[in-house]
């Protein structure tokens, strides 16, 4: 398993900690939806991080 192998595998795991923060903040909170968004589109980009890294090595 080499080193980009394990970085991809360390932000699945970043990424799936925050989509399930992400469900859970949606549906906990009320009307501000901020905390939401927020933690939605950092998982989103860590996400896409590792999508390029899969493609690229």
């Amino acid at each position: 398993m080499n080193n980009f192998d394990q970085i991809r595998t360390v932000l699945n795991v970043v990424f799936l900690i925050g989509a399930a923060a992400s469900m859970i903040l949606y549906f906990s909170v009320g009307e501000d939806k901020h905390w939401f968004f927020l933690i939605c589109g950092i998982s989103l980009a860590v996400k896409m991080v590792e999508f390029v890294l899969r493609f690229l090595f």
